[in-house]
């Protein structure tokens, strides 16, 4: 897919200095499991997270901004070591606005995943916009890039494995593990 901004999937992704994620969708197969005492889970895809450790690790943070509000996804986020959570965002853009402040970036140094219209705004805004394989179709036409896996199933990995080749990471993620593609 081409970008809104004529300018290749490659050179917006070099621009990339942050990572933001909706969660239910994204970082999650977007089920929801409640046992009987209320207690929410969420499935989370191990990949996914070793991914988000990788950019890191490279200089790339890592946000979440996500409309619902869980204790599993403080969780999750402690784990992977992701210091700006946004739960309850009832609306994404404004929450989007105060992170580039917060962070001194331009929407140009930002990249958003997500899956359904309420993140459309958010979509439209940043430097590269992702939709998951299985987002609405609506929101797959607002996105620079619909990955090939589904949200919960490797769509966040996928992007962080191309925001380490385009910045030329890679070489260094190949050495570190011992492979080669």
């Amino acid at each position: 897919m081409g970008g809104r901004l004529g300018k290749t999937i490659e050179e917006k992704l070099k621009n990339i200095r942050m990572l933001i994620l909706d969660v239910d969708g994204v970082m999650t197969d977007g089920r929801i499991i409640m046992d009987s005492e209320g207690r929410e889970m969420k499935n989370f895809d191990v990949r996914d997270g070793h991914g988000l450790v990788m950019i890191q690790r490279h200089g790339i943070q890592v946000a979440i901004l996500t409309g619902r509000t869980s204790s599993v996804v403080d969780h999750r986020a402690r784990d992977l070591k992701i210091m700006e959570v946004y739960q309850g965002a009832l609306n994404k853009k404004e929450v989007f606005e105060r992170i580039l402040k917060k962070n001194g970036l331009t929407a140009d140094q930002t990249a958003f995943m997500g899956d359904d219209i309420v993140d459309i705004p958010v979509l439209k805004r940043v430097g590269f916009s992702v939709a998951v394989a299985n987002a609405l179709d609506v929101v797959k036409k607002s996105a620079d890039y619909v990955t090939n896996h589904s949200g919960g199933y490797g769509a966040v990995r996928e992007i962080c494995d191309l925001l380490l080749k385009a910045q030329g990471f890679w070489p260094e993620v190949e050495g570190r593990y011992d492979f080669s593609e």
